[in-house]
């Protein structure tokens, strides 16, 4: 059985969660926004729009997360620390789609409503989820993919992480598009390079080696995995002769679509992600019907279309507005 955290740390590590402050003010509503990780752009991003929101509806955010996107058990800890210190509602990126499920439905039994973002949930114990139709987004991935290798070649996807129903589904619609095209062949689509940069780096690194001189073309799903495979790229001196198409932006990753290392970038709206996800909390809170999915859209970067103005709001969401950094 879990014990919670003594009222005065908890307390200390809730304020230093949000950034500082004086903390809720009496008669406020507090929303708790626990994303997967906290170091990564997406997750900055998430957590701008979340205090976006937040002023203009007058709720304080509390923000707490796990550092790492695999630590299940410390998610499962601050979604338990939540609901401990009554807050209001929860804003959950949930890291695994089963693994969360009985925490969120202990919030709901306490009284305290769950929306997911960015990633879905097993059951219906959440109200809504806000996030990318991350199926669509693989599919556009592949079709970037597909584009830019003129139909044919050798190509490889590498995975992100079990368990996560983002990616999951991403790399489901790349595999169901890019199976249209009858003169791609997949290499390899059943490895993971989990959710550190680093173990990004060394799974592309091995299948870099593995197949190389044979691979024309390549699929990441999120940011962990398509940096760590922009590095052994690069090590490889394969950058801008093996096709790459990744997902989500940070500013290394805008620097090797300028370059033209990478050839397309499938982007979210991480930033909108957090903002509706606020709204639709404080909606169910006031009781107002709220809608079961909000789709916060797609785009695919290119080298050719990343300084149109739409494109670009999403390559640069406008963190310093919102986040002391």
């Amino acid at each position: 059985m879990r014990t919670y955290l003594p009222a005065i740390l908890l307390s200390a590590l809730l304020l230093s969660a949000c950034g500082g402050g004086d903390g809720p003010k009496e008669g406020t509503l507090t929303i708790a926004v626990i994303p997967m990780g906290t170091t990564h752009e997406h997750w900055k991003a998430i957590h701008a729009g979340a205090v976006k929101a937040g002023r203009e509806l007058g709720v304080e955010i509390v923000w707490k997360g796990p550092q790492k996107e695999d630590d299940r058990e410390q998610q499962i800890a601050v979604v338990e620390d939540m609901v401990a210190r009554q807050v209001d509602g929860i804003v959950l990126a949930p890291l695994d789609r089963a693994g969360l499920r009985q925490v969120v439905r202990e919030a709901k039994a306490a009284g305290i409503p769950t929306v997911c973002v960015d990633s879905g949930l097993e059951g219906d114990d959440h109200v809504s989820l806000v996030a990318t139709d991350n199926y669509d987004g693989g599919v556009a991935g592949a079709k970037r993919l597909a584009e830019i290798l003129d139909g044919k070649g050798k190509i490889i996807m590498m995975r992100a992480m079990v368990g996560v129903e983002s990616t999951g589904a991403r790399e489901q619609g790349f595999l169901d598009e890019i199976r249209k095209f009858p003169e791609i062949e997949i290499l390899s689509d059943n490895q993971y390079g989990g959710v550190t940069v680093e173990s990004g780096y060394q799974m592309a690194e091995n299948l870099l080696n593995r197949f190389r001189g044979d691979v024309t073309g390549i699929f990441t799903p999120n940011e962990s995995t398509t940096f760590g495979m922009l590095r052994a790229l690069t090590d490889a001196g394969l950058t801008g002769k093996v096709k790459f198409v990744g997902f989500d932006t940070s500013d290394k990753l805008i620097q090797a679509l300028e370059a033209g290392d990478i050839q397309g970038l499938v982007l979210q709206n991480p930033f909108k992600m957090g903002e509706e996800g606020v709204r639709t909390i404080v909606d169910k809170i006031k009781g107002q019907s709220v809608p079961n999915r909000v789709d916060t859209g797609i785009a695919v970067a290119t080298p050719e279309n990343r300084n149109d103005p739409e494109v670009a709001k999403l390559l640069r969401p406008p963190l310093s507005e919102y986040l002391d950094e």
